[in-house]
């Protein structure tokens, strides 16, 4: 911990100690006991291959205890998280923690699933459970305002109902706005943050965090040790990328008009 604290880290797997070690903790299993908290009680961290990244690992945090993991990248922030988020089974110890409709897990690059504009706030629900819940159209463009998204629906003219392929069509900062307004929505007890503001600027991640706490969301946030660029530094690499996912967006459309202008020339 205290090379990490230094920003120096070099990943050395547990399991490289003892292969025994690693045969009789994957055979175990560990107990999943459904709790307003979140509490880990000597719960090994163990990859699906079999890596062991941490024997036993021990905290607690109850609502409203916002906390911030931070660590270089290896050092098994996601890992963690993926348990949280039943992604990766539990092979020890003890894991208290609320039903997964009430953790809302919020990776680097989202999920961007198939349909409108609509789906992609409220997903994993649907238009019928949306209507059921008395939320409108008009209370989706109330958060999409506060990521600073509300001009995406007049963008297209199918409005809410546009469909694409979001992933080519938003930029990864577009993305990871997207994913939060899907938080908003949504609403759970709490979010699981897995370095999913890398692609937007300080400034909004700040109104995301903000806003998320006054819903009364717990975060469990993981950060990227970033130590050698300073803030100002690292806002322009965010723009500039913004600025050129933004032409790369514009290529196909140019070729296509290049391609149109060729043949119209070689008819003349």
């Amino acid at each position: 911990m205290d090379e990490i604290k230094a920003g120096r880290f070099e990943k050395t797997l547990v399991s490289d100690d003892s292969a025994g070690e690693q045969l009789e903790l994957m055979r175990g299993r560990g107990t999943i006991i459904e709790s307003d908290d979140i509490e880990f009680i000597d719960v090994p961290i163990i990859t699906p291959g079999g890596s062991i990244l941490v024997r036993s690992l021990s905290f607690s945090m109850k609502r409203g205890d916002h906390v911030l993991v931070v660590g270089p990248n290896g050092c098994g922030k996601s890992s963690l998280f993926r348990i949280l988020g039943g992604l990766w089974p539990v092979y020890g110890g003890t894991v208290r923690k609320p039903s997964l409709t009430q953790v809302f897990y919020v990776p680097q690059r989202p999920y961007l699933s198939a349909g409108s504009l609509r789906q992609q706030i409220i997903y994993p629900d649907s238009l019928r459970t949306m209507r059921s819940k008395g939320i409108t159209d008009a209370d989706l463009l109330s958060i999409l305002k506060i990521l600073d998204l509300d001009h995406l629906v007049a963008s297209f003219p199918n409005g809410w109902d546009a469909e694409a392929e979001w992933r080519d069509v938003l930029s990864g900062g577009l993305q990871q706005r997207v994913a939060m307004a899907r938080l908003f929505y949504n609403r759970p007890k709490y979010a699981i943050l897995d370095e999913c503001t890398s692609s937007v600027t300080l400034e909004m991640e700040k109104i995301m965090y903000e806003h998320a706490k006054s819903l009364g969301i717990t975060l469990m946030t993981g950060k990227y040790i970033f130590t050698k660029l300073d803030a100002e530094t690292r806002l322009k690499l965010e723009d500039e990328r913004e600025e050129l996912e933004g032409y790369l967006r514009a290529v196909p459309e140019l070729e296509r008009r290049i391609q149109e202008l060729s043949v119209a020339s070689a008819g003349c």
